[in-house]
């Protein structure tokens, strides 16, 4: 899933105290000093003795590097899916068609190469500057598939989830820039509890599907399964908010350059998380 895995860690005091803003009543900011940053899971957050650390400028070129292998590798997995026409569109009925994957081992094997990489550098963030990418484009190969087998249902669904997903990430960068949510105890603790919430939910979901086709706790086309989309498309919105926070710790704090990766990673996985779920909640809606 998302950060509380990669957020892991930065919940205690210790280091060096960074001053940051937060709004006083409804005009202006005051400054105030922040809790000491973290400590990091391997180690203090601290650069070698006249190394690099981490920048907004690095960690935003890290971003689009990956960004750019998940838009390659996503163009072969939406060409490793084949749509038929079944029957022609007639009058306001749609055209049926059939999407078939033509290698299916090419998706399952991208699934579980991304799972096996996100798990692995959410607990050793070092190994971020050899695994982002690879991870990318194992998650741009599943992306590019699974958004060609939705488009192929709802003509043209695939661009419109992109679009709401860069339009939510913007909002969401645009409040955290203005200091109108912050990444306070109460609301990481808040995150942090719903993100596991629905990762429990995915995990009931997909054992549950082991035993008995079709079951599922996210709901179909109706009203319910609308509302668990937009609560759980919320929560993923808000894990923003943790990695814009990383970020800017990391930079203040002088985190080591590494972390660069690190930060870019987690970045990736929240809005690849956001990404699926508006396409499964843009799907619902045009049911």
């Amino acid at each position: 899933m998302s950060n509380p895995l990669l957020t892991r860690g930065f919940g205690e005091p210790a280091g060096t105290t960074a001053t940051l803003e937060r709004p006083v009543g409804t005009v202006g900011y005051a400054p105030m000093p922040t809790p000491e940053l973290p400590t990091y899971p391997g180690g203090p957050m601290a650069a070698d003795v006249g190394g690099r650390t981490m920048t907004y400028g690095g960690t935003a070129s890290v971003a689009v590097l990956m960004l750019c292998a998940i838009g390659a590798t996503g163009y072969f997995g939406w060409r490793s899916v084949v749509v038929t026409e079944i029957a022609p569109a007639i009058g306001d009925r749609k055209a049926v068609v059939d999407a078939s994957l033509t290698n299916a081992g090419w998706l399952i094997g991208a699934v579980i190469i991304g799972l096996i990489l996100g798990i692995g550098t959410a607990f050793v963030p070092k190994a971020a500057r050899f695994t982002a990418l690879p991870y990318a484009a194992a998650q741009g190969y599943m992306l590019g598939a699974i958004s060609h087998l939705y488009d192929s249902q709802s003509s043209g669904i695939a661009v419109q989830a992109f679009v709401a997903t860069v339009g939510v990430t913007l909002i969401m960068l645009l409040l955290y820039g203005l200091r109108i949510l912050r990444a306070t105890p109460k609301m990481v603790k808040g995150i942090i509890a719903a993100t596991f919430g629905v990762m429990a939910i995915y995990l009931v979901s997909f054992l549950g599907s082991l035993f008995s086709p079709g079951f599922s706790l996210l709901g179909g086309s109706g009203a319910l399964g609308i509302g668990i989309s937009l609560v759980i498309v919320g929560i993923a919105a808000f894990n923003l908010i943790l990695d814009f926070d990383l970020i800017e710790r990391g930079v203040k704090g002088k985190f080591p350059a590494y972390m660069e990766w690190y930060a870019a990673f987690g970045l990736m996985v929240t809005l690849i998380w956001l990404y699926m779920e508006l396409l499964r909640l843009l799907s619902k809606l045009r049911d």
